[in-house]
C-alpha cells in the first residue's frame, strides 16, 4: 500500500530530477558530483557536524568548478537527458537516506531481543506510514548491501559497525 510518505519521497525524488534536466549537462555534474560529496563526507566525516561541514564545503567546491567549467553548456537535447539523469541519481540516493533514516527499535520477545526498523517509539501516525511504506520495504535490502552503499544511505548505522 502506497502511504502519503511514500507520495512525499516520489515527489522529492521527481523535483530533483526535473532540477537535473533544466540544469542540462550541468545537471549531470551537479547529480553525481552531489552523491560523490555526500559519500566523501560520510568517509571522511568523523561525526555528523563534521560530515555536514565537509559536503557544504565540498558541495560549494563541485558548483563553482560545474560553473567555471561548463559554461553555456545548455543548448543541445541530448544535455536534457544526462541532467536528468544526474538528477535522478541524486535523488535516488536522497529518498533512500530519508526512508532508511528513522531510528532502530529493540524488541524483546521469546527468541531474545531484535532489532525492528522503524522504531515504535516514533508518533502513531508516522509510524504507520514509514512501516507500511512501499519504498520502505523495496529498501530493507540495504541492510545487508555493501559497506560503500550503506556508508552513502545509512552513514550512522555503517559507522556503529566498524
Amino acid at each position: 500500500m502506497i502511504t502519503w510518505f511514500d507520495a512525499l519521497l516520489v515527489t522529492l525524488w521527481a523535483v530533483v530530477t526535473a532540477l537535473g534536466a533544466r540544469r542540462g549537462l550541468s545537471g549531470l555534474v551537479w547529480g553525481l558530483g552531489g552523491v560523490a560529496a555526500c559519500f566523501l563526507a560520510n568517509l571522511l566525516g568523523a561525526g555528523a557536524l563534521v560530515a555536514t561541514g565537509l559536503a557544504l564545503l565540498l558541495g560549494v567546491v563541485l558548483a563553482l568548478a560545474t560553473r567555471r567549467l561548463l559554461r553555456g553548456q545548455l543548448g543541445r537535447p541530448w544535455h536534457l537527458g544526462a541532467g536528468a539523469l544526474g538528477g535522478f541519481a541524486l535523488g535516488a540516493m536522497l529518498v533512500a537516506t530519508l526512508t532508511l533514516g528513522f531510528p532502530i527499535g529493540i524488541h524483546v520477545g521469546a527468541e531474545g531481543r531484535s532489532r525492528v526498523y522503524p522504531s515504535n517509539n516514533l508518533s502513531p501516525v508516522l509510524y504507520q506510514a514509514v512501516q507500511n511504506s512501499v519504498l520502505k520495504a523495496s529498501l530493507m535490502d540495504a541492510w545487508q548491501a555493501s559497506p560503500a552503499l550503506q556508508l552513502l544511505v545509512m552513514p550512522d548505522q555503517a559507522h556503529q559497525g566498524r
